[in-house]
């Protein structure tokens, strides 16, 4: 039951946006986009440019483009890459912004499937998959016209999912490849007087910089904290409606005509529904009325899960916090049987390791085969990542194949599924061949992978991936892009980046921020030359 606050609490929060949006748009606000959720909304309120839905890295560097800053090449730098840097030579007057991405961006290559991703990437760390440590070619510029204005949402403090991570695990990526445009994070950490003892470095420490980075940037005013998204939805106003009363409907064409026949509808701005949670526990609803909306969610929403019987039992866990807790409150402490872990990622091998550290034993489970060359361990280098082989090691020599008996610390189980779970903490697996196995255990957990949540879409967002009808995963079925300006492909001014595009690492996602600050920075042109010659209204109709 959603508890809502009082009116004095309401009436703080709206004049925080008040203040907000009436120094930034240069104009007295007497209305703002924010309401009563009981409200049917009306034109005279104000329509923002951009509403950000998400305050990770994806969010926190969309929010620094549009704030106005701008990357230039270096006057000393020079590219390795000769043909990029001739392209970039042509129009060194200009910033990245303004240039052509694809241009630029032709003939690259990468670890992304994003063009402007791969772009972005070179000119911030010049043949980093060679293992070259350049520094970038670009420098950056405030300019204070160049800003947009917009709003960050998130649930916690900027820096997202970072926030929740197991803090005694080190990162996957090097810490400069988790930096954001204009602080390297060596410099913050100088700063900081922190001492970074190796190239890879906890997650607390990074998400500490993204909370810094939001600060020292001046891009606070654009973020709100604990605010929780509940719906995003179309609005649509009838083409000969005086009063130009609107109706909140998710429809997918341009133009439609009612069942009549005889009124036809136009589409609208986007509604942005939620709360913000107060600190004393209640909801404070919203109304937030926007041109574009930009995804930048992630992909830590919801926990993979089997699907199979006993899933939900109490003693079945999805996420490494909870193990953690598990073993912080000493749950696991003398318990015989060993703790089982479902999957073959980076995360799995993360709990056992925590489990190796705390002398649980453990049962790891996963369902590819030890040689799989698409296994994670087999894309890292022993020498930057001895933790990670050593549990693949481990998954290779202490296999229930080799010993049929269970080894004392450690058994892997490779190729074999769940089929269920039984109440009495046992657990049914069967291999590649049929065979099945009844193990018992203390605590399960299945760590298979996470999907972004978007639930506050229609239909979950399952109208605008790759593959229709389908949940929005970060691997199989991405948010489907043009790959220059990142604008969902079936939704106008719905722009998307990050893990929902497949950008999964920091160093890329940046790329969508790129291509979405020019593809804005272009239409907010346009919008204003329409409006200084008079054919523009300023309803903010798109």
């Amino acid at each position: 039951i959603r508890n809502y606050s009082s009116p004095e609490t309401e009436g703080q929060l709206l004049n925080s946006f008040v203040q907000y949006f009436g120094d930034s748009l240069g104009r007295k606000i007497k209305r703002m986009p924010l309401i009563e959720e009981t409200v049917l909304p009306g034109d005279s309120l104000l329509t923002l440019p951009v509403v950000i839905i998400g305050n990770g890295p994806s969010g926190i560097c969309l929010s620094y483009l549009l704030s106005g800053y701008r990357p230039y090449l270096s006057p000393e730098a020079v590219h390795p890459n000769p043909i990029l840097h001739t392209k970039l030579e042509e129009a060194r007057h200009l910033s990245i912004v303004d240039q052509d991405l694809e241009y630029l961006s032709e003939g690259l290559e990468g670890r992304s499937s994003n063009p402007v991703a791969v772009l972005f990437d070179t000119l911030l760390h010049p043949d980093a998959d060679f293992g070259y440590d350049y520094p970038p070619v670009l420098h950056w510029k405030l300019e204070q016209h160049n800003y947009i204005p917009h709003i960050v949402l998130g649930k916690g403090p900027p820096g997202g999912a970072w926030h929740s991570m197991e803090g005694s695990m080190l990162t996957i990526s090097f810490g400069d490849w988790m930096e954001l445009p204009g602080l390297t994070f060596k410099e913050w950490a100088a700063s900081k007087r922190r001492n970074i003892k190796s190239d890879r470095v906890m997650p607390e420490e990074i998400a500490c910089y993204y909370k810094h980075y939001v600060k020292v940037m001046g891009l606070q005013k654009n973020f709100r904290d604990n605010v929780y998204i509940t719906s995003v939805s179309r609005l649509y106003r009838g083409e000969d409606d005086e009063n130009r009363s609107q109706l909140s409907e998710d429809i997918s064409t341009q133009h439609l005509e009612m069942e009549d026949g005889q009124k036809s509808l136009i589409k609208r701005n986007w509604e942005v529904r939620g709360y913000q949670r107060a600190t004393d526990g209640s909801h404070v609803p919203f109304c937030l009325f926007a041109e574009n909306v930009a995804l930048a969610t992630g992909s830590f929403d919801s926990p993979g899960r089997l699907q199979v019987e006993g899933e939900d039992f109490p003693f079945v866990l999805h996420s490494m916090s909870d193990f953690g807790a598990a073993i912080s409150k000493g749950k696991l402490r003398g318990k015989a049987d060993p703790v089982l872990i479902v999957g073959a990622g980076l995360t799995a091998a993360d709990a056992v390791l925590c489990a190796y550290n705390n002398n649980i034993p453990v049962i790891h489970v996963f369902r590819r085969r030890v040689t799989d060359t698409s296994l994670i361990f087999k894309q890292l280098p022993k020498k930057l990542y001895p933790e990670y082989h050593k549990v693949y090691h481990m998954m290779c020599t202490q296999s229930h194949t080799v010993d049929s008996n269970l080894h004392s610390a450690y058994t892997s189980f490779p190729e074999h599924n769940v089929l269920s779970f039984k109440p009495e903490m046992k657990c049914v697996l069967q291999s590649a061949s049929g065979l099945k196995k009844i193990l018992k255990f203390s605590v399960a957990l299945v760590l298979i992978g996470s999907h972004p949540n978007l639930f506050f879409l229609k239909d979950q967002g399952h109208s605008i991936g790759h593959h229709l009808n389908q949940p929005i995963t970060c691997k199989g079925n991405p948010i489907e892009i043009d790959p220059y300006t990142y604008e969902c492909t079936k939704e106008a001014n719905l722009f998307a980046l990050g893990p929902l595009v497949g950008d999964n690492f920091v160093r890329f996602l940046k790329g969508g921020a790129l291509g979405i600050a020019r593809c804005l920075a272009i239409r907010q042109k346009k919008k204003h030359e329409l409006i200084e010659s008079g054919d523009g209204g300023g309803d903010g109709v798109p």
